[in-house]
């Protein structure tokens, strides 16, 4: 088997017809996902993608496809689609936003769909304490789970940025270890186990924040930085991810190419990093 010398993470949160900020539409991710599908991409588990960046041997075409948050749409519209297809996915769940509750019907069951808001509507609907109507509830990832189609992990507990809300360091580091064992403690309750795979919530982390998570058992740590590559022997304490838009599969292609080739890789991430003002990736 010829393996993977690059793997690509493609970060989702909403697939959704409400039109929005980090949304696709169920149509492109329709495209996208059949287009890797029939392409013969091997959408990775999280344990085959520690393994690859370890040195163990993946499919040449392999890719890891994320979500963050964890809404309802994901379970509504995203699942169906990677189930239609065969392909697997990894959410980041926001434990302190999730509930208990019966399953809500997804696309291609005959029944009245739940609304799924725009992002910022689901914002507000979180702030005023009402997160359950915007996100899947724990019998919905169950679901999920034993289709095949998400594997859940953690995004901490309540998705706070303590960076912004506490000056004072050592409080800092306190909060953000309540964050985790909160979070593994939800995970071990509702679905029966937790890894050591952990998100941050909105990207952010610092040398205390890699700290904390080491410390409380998180050894794999996935950011929103997008322009450096998932080689073999990479940094499992800082994963790219790059946020996949709102444009058909070919937009997909191309992007991947660009970030997977040896030689036009390093440039276009210089490049893209130099343009937004941001540390160099691989």
């Amino acid at each position: 088997m010829k393996s993977a010398k690059c793997v690509p993470v493609l970060m989702h949160h909403h697939v959704s017809p409400s039109q929005g900020m980090i949304t696709v539409s169920p149509e492109n991710f329709e495209d996208q996902i059949a287009w890797l599908a029939h392409d013969g991409w091997t959408s990775l588990t999280l344990q085959q993608f520690a393994g690859f960046l370890a040195g163990e041997l993946v499919p040449e075409k392999s890719v890891l496809i994320t979500f963050d948050d964890g809404y309802l749409d994901n379970w509504v519209y995203a699942h169906p689609v990677l189930q239609r297809h065969g392909m697997h996915a990894v959410l980041f769940q926001v434990t302190g936003w999730t509930h208990d509750g019966p399953s809500r019907p997804h696309a291609g069951q005959d029944a009245v769909l739940p609304v799924t808001p725009d992002h910022r509507t689901c914002e507000r609907i979180i702030a005023d304490g009402r997160s359950d109507e915007v996100i899947a509830r724990w019998s919905e990832l169950q679901a999920m789970i034993e289709a095949g189609t998400f594997e859940i992990h953690s995004h901490t507990h309540t998705h706070t940025r303590w960076d912004r809300l506490e000056s004072d360091q050592m409080r800092r580091r306190e909060h953000m270890r309540e964050e985790l064992i909160l979070s593994r403690s939800a995970l071990e309750r509702s679905l029966g186990h937790a890894s050591s795979h952990l998100c941050w919530p909105q990207g952010y982390f610092d040398q205390d924040y890699v700290e904390v998570a080491q410390a409380a058992g998180f050894d794999h740590l996935y950011t929103t930085h997008a322009f450096g590559r998932n080689l073999p022997g990479g940094d499992p304490l800082h994963i790219y991810r790059f946020a996949v838009r709102n444009k058909p599969a070919k937009w997909l292609r191309q992007r991947m190419r660009y970030g997977m080739h040896p030689l036009i890789s390093p440039i276009f991430n210089r490049f893209k990093a130099w343009r937004k003002g941001l540390p160099k990736g691989a």
